[in-house]
Parts: structure tokens; C-alpha cells; sequence
């Protein structure tokens, strides 16, 4: 065997290695174009489970995050994040500094 020969040319191991790497080959982009649709379906499944009032919303930013990515993070946030637990928190958190002056009512100091 010289240097420049290759082992496996024209042989029948030459083409069940070709045919087995285009199998896994296509097994591959077969599981990253799943992966990815499994992640980017994520929104709409997570609303879906907690019966979120903008479903409709979170699917159409869903979509469109196909085409800009940054909406899709939008969708992620919006079924995520509970709007009216985290409005309620936020009006708390402002209005948590402010101690309401006590109710004095005024005293006779005079003696009768």
C-alpha cells in the first residue's frame, strides 16, 4: 500500500459508509429543524396550559418570530410573565416607600 492510495475507494465499504453518513447527515438537520420548532412553539404551548387571556397575541408574535427573532422573545415574555400579577407587584413596589401619616385628631388641651 502506498502513500497515495485511499483505503475503502471503490469498494462496496466505500458506498455503506456514503450511504451511512447521508443518513446521519439527514438525521441531523431532521433533529436540529425539530429542536428548533419544539423551542420556538414554546410560547404558545406554555400559554396554552396556563389559559393565558392573550393566547392569540403570543401565536401571532410566535410566527413572526420566525422572520425577527427579537418578537419571538416578546412572545416568550409575554406567556411567561403573569401582566396583571406583575402590574399588581410593580403598583406595591411604588407605593411600598410611602407610610401613611397617622390620623391625629386634635385634643382639648383646654381645662375645664
Amino acid at each position: 500500500m502506498s502513500l497515495l492510495s485511499m483505503p475503502f475507494v471503490d469498494t462496496n465499504i466505500d458506498t455503506v459508509l456514503s450511504v451511512f453518513a447521508g443518513v446521519v447527515l439527514i438525521a441531523t438537520v431532521a433533529a436540529v429543524a425539530i429542536g428548533f420548532w419544539k423551542i420556538h412553539e414554546l410560547p404558545i404551548h406554555k400559554a396554552s396550559t396556563k389559559d393565558h387571556h392573550q393566547i392569540g397575541l403570543i401565536t401571532a408574535l410566535t410566527w413572526i418570530g420566525f422572520v425577527w427573532h427579537w418578537v419571538w422573545v416578546l412572545a416568550v415574555i409575554i406567556a411567561f410573565v403573569d401582566g396583571e400579577q406583575a402590574l399588581r407587584r410593580l403598583r406595591d413596589i411604588w407605593h411600598g416607600d410611602r407610610i401613611p401619616a397617622p390620623i391625629v385628631e386634635p385634643t382639648n388641651t383646654e381645662e375645664k
